[in-house]
């Protein structure tokens, strides 16, 4: 697929290679024919007489590697899936110098290729590692003189299958063809030669660019919460919904076969990722290292096998649960919790609608996940959007069109409004503004530009003209107005782009959407307002909750039509859980924080009421799940954001909160409080109603300042400190 890659972008991607040439050659067997779910092992031994002090180890994979240095795990799952554009690859950066001893040294490394597209990875073609570590001491380089060998005891499951959205495959292990000990120093045996396939750089594996996130934290193999037993199944209990990795030790006899496979296998209404091992015979452990999420690991136990130990292991994102919410009503308080979880959740390569059906970056469920983890994890968490910024922007058309999910090797279908939401006010700039981070803005705005200005149409108004796409999509549910969305939705991309000409100096094209920004301003009413609500003129069903909470949020709509729009809030509900983040913004901004919290009560009350710690795709499950019905949905926690920034009022009135204002928009709770961590450190701030005042407690992090501003309206500077007074 061609793309539009300016010098701009250009200029990033040469910044993210490494300056030091790359030596080291793509590696794999001379038996491999890179075939779907292919799994190799690579073995080096080397001896060093010095040490270094420190030895970068720049690692590239197709698709997912484990790296082992004398025995001892070093990388867990290194790698991320293809795609930073649609010719090139991601490498990790590791330090192995802490693992090398002096005298023999052994590397080792297990390396799954994927062989397939899916909505988040492009398959190469080729299953390879590239191992490029240099220094003064010592030069550790991928060649002929590696070992590497498929690994046969990885095999491809019979039916079913994971469904086609996902490159990944099931596993299946024979452990009678295990190849015993082989990353440790004590595997005697002689593997084949390495066979080199290609140099660094080169197709089909493309340029190098640098992980740009944190490698996956790991909590370690841990038992499980609980467990029980029905015939032959073990339900093991996990703590939450997780990423994990399924563990057994057992005896058995050879060739019994064993499954493993979470509660959500079918999430979604999709099959998943499942696994099976072959048992040898006597006493053996195994780790399957396909993670699967869910709330239960189930195992079927073939008679006769002894179990010794079941466990799993959780791996994620490496960020902190640093925010955090806790209000009077318990139900807010657990509602932020269970939104919090399925933000982590569904956090990995990339921001995922959901971690079982798809595992796909839909960037209009990232645009309410970035907001979510300003809110709710330590800053490491920040660079997810950004990735998914660059990544968003490097595959843009050859026509300007954007499209998610991506990177992806089987789907290339724009969603008009969810790029829109994107590049706009609650994408791009939302990232830009909470983090302080604007690295990213001069590398995308030319492409920004030409997607707003060449792509998208105005008609003889200057409103922007509806756009099919390949897929107009506005929102799962009926009733959805895509007219008025689409002038809202545009309007709010063309102040993101305002924002960043001016941060760019680029004075002419400030003028220029600001001439735009104000026509549509003066000319949304003529169209769209009806004397009651706002209605596109060739739309036909009942009126649109998302239209008007658009209205509002964009400053499209007028504060004289705010009590005919609240009347409309109150009696349509047709908003799923993505779009009624907006919906509930709308009704804090009008100055309705009771009845906004009386409404997110009354449509997540249900969805509460499973025994489940993450949020659904729709408002329950099966028939009203909307799109396949995922119980771990990414879109679905905009409340977190909600809670946080309206009730207890914490927003930022400059990049990366050097100054906010707490403003809390209480309703009818009577306590609240919230921590949220900054790049300056923690702000925290506790606010109980006693006697129609409001009680503060705040804590203002070093370097910065905040503004409280009461609901009557009367305002306090908070300088660095503690502070605590009624105003």
């Amino acid at each position: 697929m061609k793309t539009l890659l300016t010098a701009a972008a250009l200029t990033l991607l040469s910044l993210s290679l490494s300056a030091t040439e790359w030596k080291a050659r793509w590696i794999n067997t001379e038996r491999c024919q890179s075939a779907t779910n292919t799994w190799l092992v690579y073995r080096k031994t080397l001896t060093l007489d010095n040490l270094p002090a420190t030895l970068p180890a720049r690692i590239a994979a197709d698709s997912k590697y484990w790296l082992w240095i004398n025995g001892q795990l070093v990388v867990f799952e290194g790698g991320l899936k293809r795609g930073p554009t649609p010719r090139d690859t991601y490498y990790d950066l590791v330090d192995i110098a802490p693992f090398l001893t002096e005298g023999e040294n052994l590397i080792a490394v297990l390396l799954w290729h994927f062989g397939q597209d899916g909505f988040s990875h492009l398959n190469s073609g080729k299953a390879a590692l590239l191992f490029d570590a240099q220094s003064e001491e010592v030069n550790i380089l991928s060649d002929e003189s590696w070992q590497c060998a498929l690994y046969e005891a990885y095999q491809n499951t019979g039916p079913p299958y994971p469904n086609y959205r996902l490159p990944e495959s099931n596993i299946r292990f024979d452990a009678r063809r295990e190849l015993a000990y082989w990353n440790h120093p004590v595997f005697q045996s002689s593997l084949p030669s390495a066979v080199v396939i290609g140099k660094a750089g080169e197709a089909p594996f493309g340029r190098l660019i640098e992980r740009p996130i944190p490698q996956w934290k790991d909590f370690g193999l841990s038992n499980y919460v609980g467990a029980r037993q029905s015939g032959d199944t073990m339900f093991c209990k996990l703590p939450y919904n997780a990423q994990v990795t399924p563990y057994l030790k057992i005896e058995a006899q050879a060739g019994q076969v064993i499954h493993m496979f979470t509660d959500n296998y079918e999430g979604g209404s999709e099959l998943n990722v499942r696994a099976e091992y072959v048992t040898r015979q006597g006493v053996q452990e195994y780790e399957s290292y396909g993670w699967m999420n869910g709330h239960e690991v189930c195992y079927i136990i073939p008679q006769g096998v002894k179990i010794l130990g079941l466990k799993y292991r959780e791996t994620g994102y490496n960020a902190e649960f640093t925010g955090s919410f806790q209000c009077s009503d318990p139900f807010f308080t657990e509602l932020w919790k269970r939104s919090a979880r399925t933000l982590y959740v569904t956090m990995r390569d990339n921001y995922m609608d959901c971690p079982d059906r798809e595992r796909a970056q839909w960037w209009g469920d990232e645009v309410n996940e970035l907001g979510e983890t300003f809110y709710a994890l330590s800053p490491p968490a920040h660079k997810l959007a950004v990735k998914g910024i660059y990544e968003l922007m490097n595959w843009q058309r050859p026509d300007g069109t954007l499209f998610s999910p991506l990177p992806a090797g089987n789907w290339s279908k724009e969603l008009p409004l969810q790029m829109l939401a994107s590049v706009g006010w609650y994408g791009f700039y939302t990232q830009y503004y909470y983090s302080a981070d604007s690295t990213f803005v001069p590398h995308i705005y030319d492409r920004l530009r030409h997607y707003l200005h060449k792509v998208w149409r105005l008609d003889k108004s200057g409103l922007p003209r509806e756009r099919s796409g390949e897929w107009n999509w506005g929102d799962w549910g009926e009733n959805v107005d895509i007219g008025v969305l689409t002038t809202c939705w545009y309007y709010l991309a063309l102040k993101a782009e305002h924002a960043f000409a001016i941060q760019l100096g680029k004075e002419q094209d400030a003028l220029r959407i600001a001439e735009q920004m104000s026509t549509i301003s003066k000319c949304f009413d003529t169209k769209y307002w009806t004397g009651s609500a706002y209605r596109a003129p060739g739309y036909r069903g009942e009126t649109d909750d998302r239209s008007q909470a658009m209205a509002v949020l964009s400053g499209l709509a007028s504060r004289d039509k705010y009590s005919a729009l609240l009347k409309v809030l109150k009696t349509e509900y047709h908003a799923s859980p993505y779009m009624e983040k907006y919906v509930l913004e709308a009704l804090f901004a009008m100055g309705e924080s009771t009845f906004a919290l009386e409404r997110m009560k009354e449509r997540y009350s249900r969805m509460l009421q499973y025994p489940y710690t993450t949020l659904f795709e729709g408002w329950g499950i099966g028939a009203e799940g909307f799109g396949g019905g995922t119980i771990n949905h990414a879109w679905s926690g905009g409340p977190l954001t909600l809670l946080s920034q309206k009730v207890c009022g914490i927003e930022p009135t400059s990049p990366g909160f050097k100054t906010f204002r707490i403003a809390p928009q209480m309703g009818s709770l009577s306590e609240a409080k919230a921590s949220i961590h900054t790049l300056h450190g923690m702000i925290e701030v506790i606010i109980k109603k006693r006697n129609n005042k409001l009680q503060i407690e705040t804590t203002i992090p070093q370097g910065t300042a905040a503004e409280y501003l009461s609901p009557t309206g009367k305002k306090k500077l908070l300088l660095p400190g503690t502070h605590s007074f009624s105003l």
